[in-house]
């Protein structure tokens, strides 16, 4: 689901012409809208979500089993009422503005159609559980469960990441508790973990909380931290700008310096460009749930990590700290075999968000 914000920082050149488009497929059918009413008056912006019309277009499009109109209207009334709808959407919210950075429509306006520097894979949380987990033996398994994965491309420099997105509704305590499951999978082979809260006070106590939670140990990955209020998020480019702070056992509570998102340690697989990756959009650099390279690097045991404290103390230089290997092994490139069946790991399912 997407308010009408979103939908127009993405697609069109303004939301005039976002609002005239929707207005269009609402009526047809293709969309299912509504608006929530607050206690003191007004009402949210209009959320969108794809309507029942919508949905057999895309069961055409890709040769499937359209859903059966009963059972599809229910789920829509339910995400209406969601619980965690409001949560949902500060998640797309994020996404959206660095999508914003490779809107079509801009891009052909201003004479720069074709480029793919930017938001190059947007995982939701189903589809990170889905691939994101780890067998462990005896009955146990690790499983990952971000608010969203991305990739965000930007002059030369590749950067993949997890998103936990803070409202300030859980304790520190649960939000650092969830660095067991980073911990026990080799999150270090596929990104960096990014914490987004709502304000610079929770900010400072969340790197209180990790370093008392971690005790003064490094986690076998990079952490980066930032608030969405104007001291940071107000950046013009959002979450692609100078806002992030990377979190060391050595540093204090407050951040001495930010970094750009393209700035933060490089980590994860070289996936060469391809359309056929996915069908989902802004998914050029996607990763293939059944490529061989992507299962080692999930069931090999990883390296530690080289230290990211560098670049918490060094102002003039990313260059001191090994980021990234460039080696071949690491390019990722598609199977020229049927992968391996793997006893002790079950098939995994595609889901299109």
């Amino acid at each position: 689901m997407l308010t009408t914000n979103q939908i127009a920082a993405i697609e069109f050149l303004s939301v005039r012409r976002a609002q005239d488009r929707l207005r269009h497929l609402r009526e047809l059918g293709v969309v299912f809208a509504f608006r929530e009413s607050y206690l003191r008056g007004g009402t949210s912006q209009t959320r969108y979500a794809l309507g029942y019309l919508g949905a057999r277009l895309i069961a055409a499009q890709r040769a499937e089993r359209p859903p059966a109109p009963k059972a599809y209207t229910e789920s829509l009334e339910r995400l209406a009422l969601w619980p965690k709808l409001e949560h949902q959407l500060g998640v797309n919210d994020f996404f959206c503005t660095l999508a914003a950075h490779r809107n079509p429509a801009r891009l052909r306006e201003a004479g720069r159609d074709g480029e793919v520097d930017g938001l190059t894979q947007w995982w939701s949380e189903r589809r990170c559980t889905e691939f994101f987990w780890k067998y462990l033996g005896g009955g146990r398994e690790t499983r990952l469960r971000p608010d969203g994965y991305g990739c965000w491309e930007e002059d030369g420099r590749t950067v993949r990441f997890f998103l936990e997105h803070d409202t300030g509704t859980e304790s520190l305590t649960k939000v650092t508790g969830k660095l067991a499951d980073y911990a026990a999978f080799p999150t270090d082979a596929f990104g960096v973990l990014l914490f987004s809260v709502h304000s610079t006070r929770r900010e400072i106590a969340l790197r209180t909380a990790l370093r008392r939670a971690l005790g003064g140990s490094e986690p076998g990955f990079v952490i980066a931290t930032a608030a969405r209020d104007d001291s940071t998020f107000g950046h013009a480019d959002g979450p692609a700008g100078p806002i992030w702070g990377l979190w060391t056992p050595q540093g204090g509570d407050t951040v001495p310096r930010r970094y750009r998102l393209a700035e933060l340690p490089q980590r994860g697989p070289s996936v060469e460009h391809s359309a056929s990756n996915t069908d989902q959009p802004f998914n050029e650099a996607a990763l293939d749930p059944n490529d061989r390279e992507m299962s080692r690097r999930i069931d090999t045991p990883q390296p530690e990590p080289a230290d990211p404290a560098g670049y918490v103390d060094d102002d003039d230089d990313l260059g001191d700290v090994t980021l990234y290997d460039d080696a071949d092994d690491d390019v990722y490139r598609a199977p020229t075999a049927p992968a391996r069946p793997d006893v002790h790991r079950p098939r995994r399912t595609r889901w299109a968000a």
